[in-house]
């Protein structure tokens, strides 16, 4: 049986990416390691599936404010 996975837009910049929340290690956004203080900074700005090149920068983003 093929699971379909769900097509949504990355709630950052509204990019079309394909949400597997149902098989994590093949999503898109597995390939973005975030420490637990970078999960807790993304998790209070968006409540919705990030693409990975958004949480890449929001990563960026957090690693910049602690300078």
């Amino acid at each position: 049986m093929l699971i379909k996975h769900e097509i949504i837009s990355c709630e950052r910049c509204g990019k079309r990416i394909e949400c597997r929340a149902n098989n994590y290690t093949r999503c898109q956004c597995s390939a973005v390691q975030l420490s637990m203080n970078e999960v807790q900074y993304v998790s209070e700005l968006y409540e919705g599936c990030l693409c990975a090149q958004c949480l890449t920068d929001l990563k960026e983003e957090y690693r910049l404010q602690l300078q």
